[in-house]
């Protein structure tokens, strides 16, 4: 083989040193200085899930070779093949990880199996990419991560809103000290239409049907945690539904078609975050993040423009007459951090989730190549999932204020 699997040497410890602003700057530099320079390393990956994982760039990353793909439908494996031009292929990911020349897999099967999956996959002495969520239960997530740790592997989770442009602009300020202090962030992510996929062409359920919004939380965690290291440690969540036929007799027992959370950090920071299936919304992923020197608001919808405000010492008036200190509000021109050396010359274009795909692709490989940890690795995975597992508990309790487990140690 080009890439041999194995243990990994990373430590909680260094974990630890490398949250809040060292997290940011590693996040938003990760491999300033590898243009011209690439590793001859090749990894060997295995695709498994031809929906969400045909929209991927292994194919084009210098240090890959997909060496298979894997769907229960032939017209989803035919559709991974030609997308990642590669000729081998199996029905299912029980026979893929028989196959020893896989030393990786990206898992973009149905969130439920996540869990069941990615440790089957561990088991076999492959590395994981998986799709969000990381896990569907609190058991869920003892159980995965008492899977990577014992089993020695990289763990990644691809999660989208850590790279995707703005983000990675706002980890940038954050790391140059602009905000000041971060008093108070707000994040929502809005699907509307999503009944549309609780059931198949031939009206048999999807996982979809009923999912919990809260149960589906990345999106929104990660806009927060993935740029100061916050950890959400409390939480107090109300939810919204309207009895609808197609709600009934769902597998989670869910009742809600959004759900709004109220999360307190380790750092007494206030993040209010929403998930919404259905209302009159915008389809939205954006993030909030006020500060005492200068604000960022994500467009309000994706392609928009976003905001940011500064404190000004400008003596203006309100709409009363009174003065007061104005502050400066401009728009905020996006760079696009795809096109720099962040990433290697043949990943330099945009891709899905606000240009956040090609990022996810390097940030694994360049992780297994370079024998480190990636940044979305265990603990910060179940920092995103955990607090909107605890969310919905608290919803389903009329707003009850609950602790949420911390699961770093």
């Amino acid at each position: 083989m080009d890439y041999q699997v194995r243990s990994n040497p990373f430590t909680r410890r260094r974990f630890l040193s490398l949250t809040g602003k060292a997290a940011a700057a590693f996040a938003i530099i990760p491999n300033v200085a590898f243009a011209g320079m690439l590793d001859e390393k090749k990894v060997r990956v295995a695709i498994v899930g031809g929906g969400f994982g045909s929209a991927f760039n292994f194919h084009e990353h210098p240090n890959c070779i997909v060496e298979a793909v894997s769907d229960l439908r032939q017209d989803r494996r035919e559709k991974l093949m030609q997308v990642y031009k590669c000729s081998k292929s199996y029905e299912s990911l029980e026979i893929l990880l028989k196959d020893p020349k896989v030393e990786a897999v990206f898992i973009a099967t149905p969130a439920p199996d996540h869990v069941r999956h990615t440790i089957a996959t561990l088991n076999a002495g492959k590395h994981v990419l998986c799709a969000v969520p990381a896990a569907m239960t609190l058991e869920e997530c003892h159980q995965l991560k008492n899977a990577v740790q014992r089993s020695g592997l990289t763990y990644m989770m691809a999660e989208t809103t850590a790279y995707r442009q703005n983000t990675i602009s706002v980890k940038k300020f954050y790391k140059e000290g602009a905000f000041g202090k971060i008093f108070s962030a707000a994040a929502e992510y809005n699907h509307p239409g999503l009944e549309d996929y609780f059931f198949d062409n031939q009206g048999k359920p999807t996982w979809r049907h009923g999912l919990p919004p809260m149960l589906y939380p990345t999106h929104c965690t990660s806009f927060l945690i993935s740029v100061t290291g916050e950890r959400l440690t409390h939480v107090s969540a109300m939810g919204w539904g309207d009895n609808n036929p197609k709600l009934q007799n769902n597998p989670y027992k869910n009742p809600f078609w959004n759900e709004t959370a109220f999360f307190k950090t380790d750092r007494g920071t206030p993040f209010r975050v929403e998930v919404n299936w259905k209302g009159a919304l915008r389809g939205a992923e954006r993030g909030e993040w006020r500060g005492d020197k200068m604000s960022f608001f994500s467009a309000l919808q994706e392609g928009g423009d976003h905001t940011i405000v500064r404190t000004a010492d400008t003596l203006g008036h309100d709409d009363a007459g009174f003065k007061n200190k104005t502050n400066k509000v401009e728009t905020y021109k996006q760079e696009f951090w795809w096109q720099t050396d962040m990433l290697p010359e043949p990943l330099r274009h945009n891709s899905g989730h606000g240009g956040s795909h090609t990022f996810i692709t390097h940030e694994f490989i360049d992780a297994l190549v370079k024998n480190r940890q990636p940044e979305v690795n265990i603990y910060e995975a179940l920092a995103y999932t955990v607090p909107g597992i605890v969310a919905h508990q608290s919803a389903l309790k009329n707003g009850e204020y609950m602790k949420i487990p911390n699961f770093d140690k």
